[in-house]
């Protein structure tokens, strides 16, 4: 029997690291992972094709570039659009850190100054923290007869109302185009704020899993809409504050930063706050 395996397969990557997701697997859809009975994923190093990939305008911008690099990267994902949010900045420090090594470098403007500095900041314990955070909450209880239950919207979610934004934004640069009526540039206005207000009421209705009532649990996503859009302020409130506080507990938690005496002087507080993000600026950059 001829063997037509190739015979660099042993010289090929192999798995640099493993990771736990935050989501215990939870909220992916059937189909779109194949998790392990130890729950550990293997995460490979980016090719030089993932590399590229990442560095395409077009392909970031509607995050093919994204999934295609976690599927390459995290074999075991076999549908990355499904990625809950929970999970996104873990599976994408996983894959920086097995690429580039423990440290990244971010580089930021101090407050209240124009000095620009740059800071390591080691990854793995970013993973810790991540991983040591409140964990999902999903019951938010409205009143004593209904009980809204929240799930963490998907990157294919975050997708679409980042170029949802990006489109009403498009719109208000071009509504600054002298050669406009007034008329016009009122009509360019209101599709961008209507845009804009669909695009909050699908990001909340998204993350509603289902709501409980006395008598039934509705699951079906135009009733959710149906009741988000008519119901009261402090209801929809109450529910937003509690998406959004899940969302926020559940990334990456700022940087804190002293200020040397020079930085004070010059007018930066003596300790501040900078985000972390794991985007295309310090994703290629210096490792250890």
């Amino acid at each position: 029997m001829t063997d037509n395996s190739n015979p660099l397969i042993n010289f090929m990557r192999q798995p640099k690291i493993y990771i736990r997701l935050p989501s215990n697997g939870m909220y992916w859809p059937p189909g779109s992972i194949d998790f392990p009975e130890n729950q550990e994923l293997p995460v490979y190093s980016m090719t030089a094709k993932d590399e590229l990939t990442f560095k395409t305008p077009d392909a970031l911008l509607n995050g093919q570039a994204v999934v295609d690099v976690i599927e390459s990267c995290l074999p075991n994902i076999k549908d990355a659009w499904q990625t809950p949010n929970i999970d996104l900045d873990t599976i994408l420090i996983a894959i920086r850190l097995a690429s580039y090594g423990e440290l990244m470098e971010i580089t930021h403007t101090v407050p209240n100054t124009n000095e620009e500095v740059s800071h390591d900041v080691d990854l793995r314990i970013l993973l810790d923290k991540i991983n040591d955070s409140p964990k999902w909450e999903e019951a938010v209880e409205i009143n004593n007869f209904v009980t809204c239950f929240i799930r963490p919207l998907t990157y294919k979610h975050l997708t679409t109302t980042s170029l949802k934004t990006f489109e009403a934004q498009r719109l208000l640069q071009a509504a600054t185009n002298d050669n406009l009526t007034e008329e016009q540039r009122q009509t360019i206005y209101n599709q961008s704020i209507q845009i804009m207000s669909e695009v909050a009421i699908n990001l909340l209705v998204d993350s509603v899993k289902s709501i409980q009532i006395p008598n039934a649990l509705v699951k079906e996503r135009e009733y959710i809409k149906e009741f988000l859009e008519n119901a009261d302020r402090e209801i929809y409130e109450k529910i937003e504050n509690h998406v959004t506080r899940m969302r926020d507990i559940n990334s990456i938690q700022p940087l804190e930063l002293h200020a040397t005496e020079e930085q004070i002087a010059a007018g930066a507080p003596p300790v501040y706050k900078i985000p972390i993000t794991m985007d295309n600026s310090n994703f290629f950059g210096r490792g250890s």
